[in-house]
């Protein structure tokens, strides 16, 4: 296994304006300070880092010999760029080709600074609920998107998502029984959604490419670092292990009341005490 963190944790996520008139300017993007992020995220132990696409569009802005470039800060602080996520509506026919055009211009600049996977989140919930073929027209541009990923030598995953028509288990099966793209589980959202995490690990294991680990809250709405909340996160582990998947593991808390670094911190020490006990190896390279 290998050991990665979301930066999303420093500033949350937020979208930019452009995108409620230009569809194909809408991404996401934390606002805070990313140099920070990864030099917090490498001194916490971690060895990978997961961004967002408009994050690292502001970086592909960046020359390379530029001493705030992308590759020097990676280089620097010792990170892999493990992902990049990204995400769409999916189900209006007209907009799409304006999201796939930022789908494709997120997978290059995950190519471009080494990233192997590209993640998706997406599956807009329409005013009057799912109308008849959205999951088959989501499940379409999941398959499109899947191939501008290998295009750019990267694999496509699909992360299930609080407020998505791939919300709850029965959306997922809705999903995945028409779509090839890859799984990213993540266990805070497939638990809030009603699903249990290993089981849905367990039941498309043949699709694991990429995992999200944080915890959930007891209200089954706060999401926390790992080992704070209510989720049998050591079940994962052993679904994970058993299903033969040996990559990254992403912590990818959403926000943290307190500093950030203090958060990965947490989930890094609750991770080597858990992973010993699964008798799961990690890897620092």
């Amino acid at each position: 296994m290998r050991l990665g963190y979301h930066s999303i944790t420093w500033g949350g996520v937020t979208g930019a304006a452009a995108g409620v008139t230009s569809v194909k300017d809408l991404v996401y993007r934390v606002p805070g300070d990313m140099d920070r992020a990864l030099r917090d995220i490498s001194a916490a132990g971690y060895r990978g880092v997961e961004m967002f696409d408009g994050n690292v569009r502001e970086f592909a802005e960046v020359r390379d010999d530029h001493p705030g470039s992308l590759h020097r800060l990676l280089d620097e602080t010792g990170l892999s760029l493990v992902g990049v996520y990204t995400g769409g509506n999916f189900v209006y026919p007209e907009i799409l080709p304006d999201e796939l055009h930022r789908v494709r211009r997120a997978a290059e600049d995950a190519a471009r600074f080494g990233a192997a996977q590209l993640v998706v989140g997406g599956g807009a919930p329409r005013a009057q609920g799912i109308a008849d073929g959205d999951h088959d027209r989501l499940a379409r541009a999941l398959d499109t998107v899947a191939g501008i990923a290998a295009e750019h030598g990267l694999s496509a995953c699909y992360h299930p998502h609080l407020g998505t028509i791939g919300q709850s288990p029965e959306q997922i099966e809705a999903v995945f029984s028409r779509s090839s793209i890859g799984f990213c589980p993540d266990t805070a959202h497939l638990a809030a959604g009603g699903g249990d995490p290993a089981a849905l690990i367990r039941r498309h294991a043949d699709r694991i490419r990429h995992v999200h680990l944080k915890d959930l809250g007891s209200d089954g709405a706060t999401f926390l670092p790992l080992g704070r909340g209510v989720l049998d996160l050591d079940g994962v582990l052993a679904a994970v292990a058993e299903v033969g998947y040996d990559d990254w593991l992403v912590v990818e808390l959403d926000s943290y009341d307190g500093d950030p670094a203090e958060a990965a911190r947490i989930s890094r020490a609750w991770l080597d005490d858990a992973l010993d006990r699964a008798g799961l190896t990690v890897t620092t390279s």
